[in-house]
């Protein structure tokens, strides 16, 4: 019988397969003994189910390049340092070795006195890491029966569940799934902004799906419009076939504007970069007609090693970027590292009480001796290979730029004395992310060269709600007051200053904020390839002229309906 459901929409694309429904993960084990005999025994089947868990994620994470990488990466990377947790695994062994508890009920012992502590503890970002615990428990859970995670045989069909971690989004497509839908979420969570990445049809909030959804029943998903439907009729599967024909006329039309300009009606030319940190972005956003890299993330290069990278090594990998976009300007980010983020290098701050306001970004690289020094003279040397810039992040104070300032005058005299070839200037850049750095950016725009807004932590930070927070989904929004003029405000004084500026969060990929944006000013975006045709294609449609005037009127605005509605008329 024909059933309608109403999610939110967070990725778009339309699908038609079986369901696969999977319920909220909770490790259901009976109590479970085992005799003295036992006990070797069962360890070495714990310990082989970890190792295989161990060799599964690393075989993903070697699958994985470019922007994917740093997305999926960052997740997988926690997972990896939750398997070697001393706590998780002397806990569980202790727990077979003198409990006598077969492995089964140990891992849901261990899971459940692991989660406990999390939960009781203030901070929010601690508490959400619970879903890490679940996600790690049940791989290991899921390889002592050697069950792939519940995922084996879904080529085909649209995964209903709770939830979804970004860590197995791309392991999902991988396996056929054709779409998903949650019955928690936000459109504006980590896994959603993946899955828009991947192109892969995504519903969040559908509360009814998984009470009304079986196994093996037909649905038909559009990811625009976040409607999910239980065993659709004559009308619902041509509604279907159409949305997947204008979707392919779409991609075909997109395809033709890889080499168009991106100007709007009224003649006007607007900056498109790319966000980047490998190879494979670097040669899309080129295929792309992208201006050049607006963000080359460095993370990858310290992520998942035990030692950091020396001077030659970051600066091959920084020339080839260069050299990849043949004369285009690159714009690398200095080191944005943080205790949210897995490094076994030791370089970041571990249990730290809140890592969103921590030791990260520029204050962890001024905080090490040498390390920014480091990457400062790669990115020089890369500078003789072509244009290229540098971006401090976590900016807060005129101290911190003046700090970087100097000791970029200091790097390129000493390269210059060694005999390196590097460009005779190297503009610094600072990012616009801390409500601090946006208020005292008078005091300190004269020492920079270019600002990058970074929309997702701005908001985060300017409203005071963690986006990974499900109960705070509807306050984290770009589309605030506050977050408008702020945003106003510094693109209005780097323009009087003469100093570029461009937003590179994902408030800029987003085509639908593309008339709020140019409104206020912005004529640069830096985003993820995967969008940057849509973003051209909404500008090639829009009046620049006409939304400046109609600018005051956004502005006036005084919530985010308001908001909306300026953006509807």
């Amino acid at each position: 019988m024909r059933q309608e459901f109403q999610g939110h929409g967070a990725s778009r694309g339309s699908a038609l397969g079986r369901a696969r429904v999977r319920l909220p993960h909770a490790l259901e084990v009976a109590e479970e003994r085992i005799t003295h005999e036992q006990v070797e025994g069962e360890l070495g089947r714990l310990h082989a189910a970890i190792d295989t868990v161990r060799h599964e994620m690393h075989a993903l994470r070697e699958r994985l390049h470019g922007a994917l990488a740093h997305e999926v990466g960052e997740f997988l990377d926690l997972h990896t340092l939750l398997l070697d947790d001393p706590e998780l695994l002397q806990g569980l062994d202790e727990l077979i070795r003198t409990g006598h508890y077969a492995a089964d009920y140990a891992l849901r012992l261990q899971r459940d006195r692991i989660a406990s502590v999390f939960e009781a503890m203030d901070d929010a970002y601690f508490r959400s890491r619970v879903d890490d615990i679940d996600q790690v428990i049940g791989r290991i859970h899921a390889a002592l029966h050697r069950r792939d995670h519940d995922t084996s045989g879904v080529a085909g069909e649209i995964l209903v569940t709770d939830n979804v971690a970004p860590a197995e989004l791309a392991q999902l497509q991988a396996q056929g799934v054709m779409a998903i839908v949650t019955a928690a979420g936000s459109a504006l969570s980590h896994s959603a902004i993946l899955a828009r990445s991947l192109h892969l049809p995504l519903i969040v909030g559908a509360s009814q799906a998984l009470l009304k959804i079986n196994d093996g029943d037909a649905l038909v998903v559009d990811g625009a419009t976040g409607t999910v439907i239980l065993e659709p009729n004559a009308e619902d599967l041509r509604g279907h076939r159409a949305r997947t024909r204008e979707l392919a006329r779409e991609r075909k039309q997109l395809h033709r504007l890889r080499r168009e300009p991106t100007r709007t009606l009224d003649g006007v030319d607007i900056k498109l970069y790319a966000n980047a940190e490998s190879r494979e972005d670097v040669a899309e956003a080129h295929a792309l007609g992208a201006a050049g890299v607006g963000l080359y993330r460095t993370e990858f290069l310290f992520l998942q090693r035990n030692e950091l990278p020396d001077e030659d090594e970051q600066f091959r990998v920084y020339r080839d970027v260069v050299l990849g976009m043949t004369g285009r300007t690159v714009t690398i980010r200095s080191l944005d590292l943080g205790a949210d983020k897995a490094d076994k290098t030791g370089l970041v701050l571990r249990d730290e009480p809140n890592p969103a306001l921590g030791v990260r970004g520029v204050r962890l690289s001024l905080a090490r001796e040498g390390l920014l020094e480091t990457q400062l003279r790669a990115i020089l040397r890369a500078s003789g290979y072509g244009p290229v810039r540098v971006l401090v992040p976590m900016v807060s104070s005129t101290e911190e730029v003046r700090t970087v300032r100097a000791l970029l005058r200091k790097v390129a005299a000493d390269l210059r004395k060694q005999g390196h070839e590097i460009a005779e200037h190297v503009p610094l850049g600072a990012m616009i992310e801390v409500p601090a750095a946006a208020i005292a950016l008078p005091g300190f725009i004269g020492l920079i060269d270019f600002l990058s807004i970074g929309t997702n932590d701005l908001v985060q930070y300017l409203l005071a709600v963690d986006r990974n927070n499900e109960a705070l989904s509807d306050l984290y929004t770009p589309l605030h007051p506050a977050v408008l003029r702020v945003i106003r405000d510094v693109i209005r004084l780097a323009k009087s200053r003469g100093k570029p500026v461009a937003v590179c969060g994902e408030m800029a990929g987003d085509a639908n904020f593309a008339p709020l944006l140019l409104a206020l000013g912005l004529e640069e975006f830096s985003l993820h390839p995967a969008t940057l045709l849509e973003l051209r294609r909404a500008i090639r449609g829009l009046n620049l002229e006409g939304l400046r005037k109609r600018a005051p009127a956004l502005l006036r605005a005084k919530d985010r309906v308001g908001i909306e509605a300026w953006l509807r008329a």
